[in-house]
């Protein structure tokens, strides 16, 4: 497949088969254009982990994504273990590998996964997370205006009439699939967009003459597996003294909330 091909495609990704990828211009990221954007790397990595070894009995409840550097655009591959089995509970892991600057291929992103027992509790199911404005209540937002790459003008964003620098309020969404197969499901899918949050309710001016605030992890916990298409972030970012920040979110689904995510922030200026 050629590079044509690839600018061409309609998806994320492109599958090589036996856990190898290939980037197209959709997955790339805001900070650097040689970059994938942590988004859909991570629901990619989300996507291997729900075949890894499945168990119906068991749901994925907590991802955790530490990022190790920069995540290099182009050929890659996802290499998932289990940690820690289990009748009940279980650990499973996802390492995404790639070739640095010089031809090495090394670790770019790690990612691990509890797996716990459903049980039937519906009797007792609450939540406190309050609900966010419907979908229809939200007007359009050019968020490509704002940021730059290939990943963000694949969205598509809807935005609360109280969001605002700092406090963000919005609804994502996508018409590409993750991979040219198009067989995610769509709860994978929506774990695709959740690192959009930390972009959508700038603080700073990004970029030049600005402030860069890449996020170096994202912890995701679900109380319960989204369905749709359509993610609702309802977010807070937070600048401290020392150039460390947090982005701080209360997941949604078009049936309500359903989780948090959080991503601690390395802030610096941009000359």
């Amino acid at each position: 497949m050629n590079l044509p091909e690839l600018a061409e495609a309609n998806s994320y990704y492109v599958a090589l088969g036996d856990g190898r990828y290939q980037s197209t211009v959709h997955a790339q990221g805001a900070w650097n254009p040689h970059e994938q954007h942590m988004a859909p790397a991570s629901g990619l990595m989300v996507h291997e982990l729900a075949r890894h070894e499945p168990r119906p009995d068991l749901r994925m409840a907590r991802l955790s994504f530490e990022i190790l550097g920069l995540i290099p655009g182009g050929e890659f591959s996802i290499r998932c273990s289990t940690l820690r089995p289990g009748k009940t509970i279980e650990l499973v892991q996802a390492e995404l590998l790639a070739p640095d600057a010089k031809g090495i291929e090394r670790v770019a992103i790690r990612a691990a996964a509890w797996r716990l027992i459903t049980t039937d509790t519906t009797a007792i199911a609450a939540a406190e997370d309050d609900p966010i404005p419907a979908l229809e209540d939200c007007e359009s937002f050019d968020v490509a205006s704002l940021w730059p790459g290939g990943y963000i003008s694949s969205l598509d964003v809807r935005v609360a009439p109280h969001h605002r620098p700092g406090k963000g309020c919005v609804w994502v969404g996508t018409s590409h699939p993750l991979t040219d197969l198009a067989d995610s499901e769509d709860w994978v899918r929506l774990m695709g967009l959740v690192d959009t949050t930390n972009g959508i309710a700038a603080r700073e001016k990004p970029g030049p003459g600005g402030y860069a605030w890449p996020n170096t992890d994202l912890q995701i916990h679900m109380y319960r597996q989204p369905v749709g298409e359509w993610l609702g972030l309802d977010n807070s970012v937070s600048f401290g003294t020392d150039g460390i920040g947090l982005t701080s979110t209360v997941l949604h689904d078009l049936h309500g909330p359903f989780g948090r995510a959080e991503q601690i922030l390395t802030i610096r200026a941009v000359e």
